[in-house]
């Protein structure tokens, strides 16, 4: 089936903080970060953002079916400031997902090179001879007898690498529409991935500050 975009709209945008130098918002799952290249694409949520704070400029992403925290930059010393954290890993994120199963193991890493699979994209790949490496922590939180929800640090920031490492270790993600086949993709409605936790230093008075955002699933 062909893939048609129809972004949830209530809320129609979720600020979670604001002050002279940042905003955060908490993403719902369906919304594209920034827009996409086609008219009917555009619809995301740096535009929506923008129509309230016409300076705020977007520091990092989430997939589209990816909920939660994202951070935008309102002055361009924030923004240069803020990246320079993010391309340091300096940042500390943490996401929860509901995967398939139960892992042997209550913790573990993931350690998988990672590149595009051009002619799928955007989906990617293991490559253990031109892919990035791609670090990802994981902790189980709690498990029933289909699913186990897990705490995810990822400590480099590939594209879905959250999403291929925990299918690589056959716990893929419910409800992911790209990794999740065949059994995982119908157990949700959506995908069970959202941004929790992140904490940077603020690039206005130079302190650590963390933001949660409640898990939705």
């Amino acid at each position: 089936m062909a893939f048609v975009y129809n972004p949830p709209t209530t809320p129609w945008l979720d600020i979670m903080y604001q002050d002279n130098d940042i905003v955060v918002i908490n993403k719902p799952s369906g919304l594209l970060s920034v827009p996409g290249r086609e008219l009917h694409h555009r619809d995301s949520a740096t535009l929506r953002l923008m129509s309230v704070l016409p300076t705020a400029v977007v520091v990092h992403r989430l997939d589209m079916d990816t909920s939660g925290i994202m951070l935008f930059a309102l002055t361009k010393a924030a923004q240069s400031h803020i990246s320079r954290q993010f391309q340091q890993r300096t940042t500390s994120k943490t996401y929860l997902a509901r995967v398939l199963g139960c892992p042997c193991e209550p913790c573990g890493s993931v350690d998988l090179p990672l590149i595009c699979d051009w002619p799928n994209r955007p989906l990617q790949k293991v490559c253990y001879t031109d892919g990035k490496p791609s670090l990802t922590h994981w902790q189980v939180l709690s498990s029933d007898k289909t699913s186990s929800l897990i705490e995810l640090t990822p400590i480099t920031g590939r594209s879905h690498q959250l999403r291929v490492h925990m299918q690589q270790i056959d716990h893929p993600i419910l409800g992911d529409r790209f990794y999740g086949k065949p059994l995982a993709v119908t157990m949700a409605d959506r995908l069970q991935l959202h941004a929790h936790q992140l904490e940077i230093i603020h690039p206005g008075t130079e302190q650590a500050i963390k933001f949660v955002a409640d898990c939705p699933f």
